[in-house]
């Protein structure tokens, strides 16, 4: 059990480290991330007997195969409460075909209707297990406090999921004015007396960064051991145990896909996913890797074309590049954490040339790799990116031809996947619930163009109201009850903070002070 070790994409731990300290740390030292020594190979007959099972055992059997250096019986038990009655739909994450050859994998089913609450439901548990198996071991004496960047879905998801857990409080940064009204009412009315929500003037971007150097800063984390007997982890996706919750779901898709008579056991299909961060359409690359017949891997991107112009060119260049926002704020991302493992993996783990494209990146906002690497990434991704204009069209088009409401990041993968696909099959991975993002999508069914004034009788409505009146015009089913009763959640946390590391580290500080002081 657990011999399957992991290393840093820097070079900067020595030794690799088990899983449950892959947790635990979330980000390696040195700001490196952390990837698993080895990926399992299973075999077709593995991955299609997958649908024999529930999606719970699903998951359990891939980290089983991950050898992770957990009890087997213990990855059943928490799979079970992971995957358990917090989500609305059996198949936890179902599939939708449009067509013959386009299918939709609806990752958002979960309490917060958004595709984070796939791995968000998972961690938190095995967070717990892996910091309980490290006190049991006397490697643990701490508690820990969970800081998360987020551009509007993975704060309420790890809000959601680490509300009340014993030992672990959590903070997050998400950028003011920059997610959704319904984004923002999920956060600022979460419950729990563990919790706090910061908005920060700025951009995700700034969050995410600020965030990072928090972690990178050896002087607060003393500080944080000394006088408070906590320790930063994370919940964004630089954290292992964010992906491999998201690998699961691609290999239990193939499965399914056959199970349904769609595909034949073998088929290669292509996966097309919306993405700022990576880290979603890198898990698709890891169940490749672990024997899942994928063939490429399309990554679509809005406004913010970053990753689009990398995967076209190789040269990766935020030094004059505009932050837009954008219809599809979870994906109005610059900096791509999780390309850093995705180049890692294709540059034959040269931890030397992460360490040097990552500093190009920060001294210099740009970097360009090397023809080999380029050549690599050629192999698997092809890329595109939708203005916002389309992004609406999009929707309105997928709601008159097949009476199917897309979200707008949704909407972007589609709208890729059909300018970029070849023969295969495509697997589409839709990532939030429409009514997460009303206000885009009523102005994509009117014909309302991206930023343009909704009627005034409109805009005076709620988001939730706004949701309701889409609904009664499409038909729709009903909106999540997560999403439905916000209006009537008291607002907790207003806060509004400066960007930098400087700024979050005092948040922090003050809300550790304020849990103390309400324990004593």
């Amino acid at each position: 059990m657990g011999k399957n070790l992991y290393v840093d994409t820097r070079g900067n731990c020595k030794q690799a480290v088990p899983f449950t300290q892959a947790v635990i740390d979330g980000l390696a030292h040195g700001g490196g991330l952390y990837v698993p020594q080895t990926v399992p190979t299973l075999s077709l007959e593995q991955i299609v007997a997958l649908a024999e099972k529930p999606y719970a055992q699903r998951a359990a059997t891939i980290y089983k195969a991950f050898d992770v250096d957990i009890p087997e019986e213990t990855i059943d038990d928490l799979m079970e409460k992971a995957y358990g009655n917090r989500f609305d739909d059996e198949a936890i994450g179902p599939i939708t075909s449009l067509d013959d050859s386009t299918h939709v994998l609806e990752l958002w089913h979960g309490p917060t209707s958004a595709f984070k609450d796939m791995a968000l439901q998972c961690l938190p548990w095995f967070f717990s297990a892996s910091a309980q198996l490290l006190r049991d071991r006397g490697e643990l004496d701490h508690e820990f406090l969970i800081l998360v960047a987020t551009s509007g879905d993975t704060g309420k998801a790890a809000l959601e999921g680490f509300c009340d857990v014993p030992g672990v409080s959590i903070g997050v940064t998400y950028p003011h004015g920059g997610v959704s009204d319904i984004q923002f009412k999920q956060m600022a009315t979460q419950a729990g007396s563990n919790v706090h929500v910061w908005g920060v003037r700025g951009n995700f971007d700034d969050c995410q960064t600020g965030v990072k150097n928090v972690f990178s800063d050896d002087e607060f984390a003393k500080k944080l051991l000394d006088e408070y007997s906590i320790a930063l982890s994370s919940a964004n996706s630089i954290n292992w145990g964010r992906l491999l919750p998201q690998v699961v779901y691609y290999v239990s898709a193939y499965s399914q896909l056959v199970h349904d008579g769609k595909i034949k056991a073998g088929d290669l299909i292509d996966v097309c996913v919306p993405t700022g961060n990576f880290g979603n359409i890198l898990a698709a690359w890891y169940a490749k890797q672990a024997g899942t017949p994928i063939d490429m891997l399309l990554c679509a991107s809005n406004e913010n074309r970053v990753l689009t112009d990398f995967i076209n060119t190789g040269t990766y260049d935020i030094s004059d590049r505009p932050f837009v926002l954008t219809p599809s704020p979870s994906m109005d991302i610059l900096v791509s954490s999780n390309l850093e493992r995705q180049l890692f993996e294709l540059t034959g783990r040269n931890a030397q040339a992460i360490t040097n494209w990552m500093d190009d990146l920060r001294e210099k906002r740009a970097f360009r790799i090397d023809q080999e690497t380029f050549a690599r990434i050629r192999e698997t991704f092809i890329s595109d990116s939708v203005d916002s204009a389309t992004c609406l069209e999009t929707i309105k088009a997928a709601f008159d031809e097949h009476n199917y409401l897309l979200d707008p990041h949704t909407a972007v993968a589609y709208r890729v996947a059909q300018n970029l696909r070849g023969a295969n099959p495509v697997l589409i991975a839709s990532t939030a619930h429409w009514a997460k993002f009303g206000i885009n999508v009523y102005r994509a069914l009117h014909g309302i163009a991206p930023g343009e004034a909704l009627p005034d009788e409109v805009a005076a409505l709620s988001g939730c109201e706004l949701n309701e009146l889409i609904a009664r015009e499409t038909n729709a089913s009903p909106i999540p009850q997560g999403l439905a009763q916000l209006d009537s959640k008291p607002i907790r946390f207003a806060d509004v903070i400066d960007a930098g590391a400087e700024s979050i580290r005092k948040a922090a500080l003050e809300f550790l002070d304020e849990l103390s002081a309400e324990r004593a």
